[in-house]
């Protein structure tokens, strides 16, 4: 498997953890598939910060639902995200991704993720290491893994150099292994 290519240089773990603000952090485009609303109302129940990068057409939607724990932070510059991710308590993978990479980009900055158990955030995220799975795409369930989330321990190294395994630097080697492969049984 070739995954794709995580500039994960760009996030390194905060000194002394996460911020004062202690926040869950997403990041993601606004549009219905990716379940923001499980996030919004789930954090909204709990009257706990969240904070939402990014935008889309389902902004609008989302902040009439959220309570005044939810901050919709919009677009961010670059220099902005790894301060973000670095602050945040965990990262939350509410939605099915094929792959994830903002889950990784969190991890690469030692932060823990909370995510769907399915698609791409299987193969990216170590249960009970890197991160906590909720089971079903529902707000009961993804509060239940708030409070997975909240009784681990987690060490922002041992999840940043997990991360590691996704960088950039291994696409290329690995994608020509690939393609090497390929080549090779065509061949035969």
């Amino acid at each position: 498997m070739v995954y794709p290519p995580v500039d994960t240089s760009r996030f390194v773990p905060a000194a002394g953890g996460p911020s004062p603000e202690d926040y869950a952090l997403v990041v993601s485009a606004l549009v219905p598939y990716k379940r923001i609303e499980l996030a919004v109302s789930a954090f909204s129940r709990l009257k706990r910060p969240l904070w939402i990068v990014g935008d889309g057409p389902s902004r609008e939607r989302l902040a009439k639902a959220a309570g005044p724990s939810v901050r919709f932070l919009g677009s961010v510059g670059d220099a902005e995200l790894p301060r973000l991710y670095a602050g945040a308590r965990f990262f939350v993978l509410p939605g099915a991704e094929d792959f994830g990479i903002a889950a990784v980009e969190a991890q690469a900055a030692g932060r823990p993720v909370l995510a769907l158990g399915s698609g791409g955030a299987l193969e990216t995220v170590v249960h009970g290491e890197t991160g906590i799975f909720f089971g079903q795409p529902t707000v009961e369930s993804l509060l239940e893994g708030v409070a997975a989330i909240d009784r681990m321990q987690p060490d922002p190294l041992r999840i940043h150099e997990h991360a590691r395994r996704f960088d950039a630097a291994r696409f290329g080697p690995e994608l020509k292994r690939a393609i090497e492969g390929c080549l090779a049984r065509i061949r035969r």
